[in-house]
């Protein structure tokens, strides 16, 4: 809107004062109308879940599954946020900004599993322990909620996608799957050719007897594809940035499809993934699409903030004495 109209909505102070802080942390509606008001002659938006313009396209429903950590990943994340923070604070400008956005992906990797982050626990395992199914399960609260999910999905015949951004989790997370289930899985990510591609696509969308769970980087399966046989969509690490993971979505929810769509985002409860999700969540009220691509408005956080964002809730993690 600055851009197209400099001005109109006021300088960055004054729009922050005015609508961002009323509207995201008081609830103000009468700014967010004014502010709608200010906007809307200049928007022209359709969305799908409306009906005077697609009468047959199914409800789509959104819901956040919280997961705990289990002991080893509370222990490998607490190492690397006292150990990166320390580096933090010392550091400047870009180089700041670089190590920071790195230890937010070491955390996410961490919040998958132990075996995708590639430091401590680099010789610790390999694709081979995805086959070793309770060994690999459990160093992972978000696998074992998928597990179970998974579990329910296939007995009651639906299909999904699993949209990760790390390719190296997919490749550990088919052949685990594979097993457990005694089914094939596919995988499509950057290093997948035209071909298996396109009979990737095929087999899901159009085989009766085809796989029924469908892997996707999100990078390269998260637009321009047709997938509307799955009617489940997983989300299991956040882009944290709400117009990406709309857009892998969309890959189910769009005109063909004729089921509910259920869309699950995953997120480690008491870590980051749950602090930024509520940010975002927060955000919503102002704008959908308040985030901007990828994840560096993280990095302009001082470091103050950056602790509150990346501190363990240790209440959060699984004990593993529990049945």
């Amino acid at each position: 809107m600055d851009f197209l109209n400099p001005g109109y909505l006021g300088p960055k102070n004054f729009f922050q004062r005015r609508f961002a802080v009323p509207i995201e942390r008081y609830g103000d509606t009468a700014s967010l109308r004014t502010l709608r008001a200010l906007a809307q002659p200049f928007i022209l938006r359709r969305l799908k879940t409306d009906r005077s313009i697609i009468q047959d396209l199914p409800d789509k429903q959104e819901m956040t599954v919280f997961c705990g950590l289990t002991a080893g990943q509370a222990t490998l994340y607490q190492q690397l946020v006292d150990q990166s923070l320390v580096e933090i604070e010392s550091a400047e400008g870009i180089q700041r900004r670089g190590m920071i956005l790195a230890l937010l992906t070491k955390l996410k990797q961490v919040c998958n599993h132990p075996a995708l982050f590639k430091g401590e626990t680099e010789n610790h395992f390999s694709i081979a322990d995805a086959h070793a199914d309770a060994h690999f399960l459990a160093h992972s609260g978000k696998l074992q909620r998928l597990e179970e999910m998974l579990e329910e999905l296939l007995l009651a015949g639906d299909r999904c996608l699993i949209f990760t951004q790390f390719a190296e989790w997919g490749k550990l997370l088919q052949p685990y799957l594979e097993k457990k289930f005694d089914r094939e899985v596919l995988f499509l990510y950057g290093g997948s050719s035209k071909k298996q591609r396109e009979e990737m696509i095929d087999r899901f969308q159009n085989d009766p007897q085809g796989p029924r769970i469908f892997i996707l980087s999100l990078k390269a399966g998260g637009v321009g594809l047709n997938l509307t046989r799955a009617n489940h969509v997983f989300h299991f690490d956040r882009w944290w940035n709400p117009a990406v993971e709309n857009q892998a979505t969309d890959r189910v929810f769009r005109i063909g499809q004729t089921r509910n769509v259920q869309v699950h985002k995953f997120v480690c409860t008491g870590t980051l993934e749950e602090r930024i999700h509520e940010l975002i969540e927060s955000k919503k009220a102002l704008s959908d699409q308040v985030v901007g691509a990828g994840e560096n408005w993280l990095a302009e956080l001082d470091t103050n903030a950056l602790r509150d964002l990346l501190l363990l809730d240790r209440a959060a993690v699984i004990d593993d004495s529990d049945p």
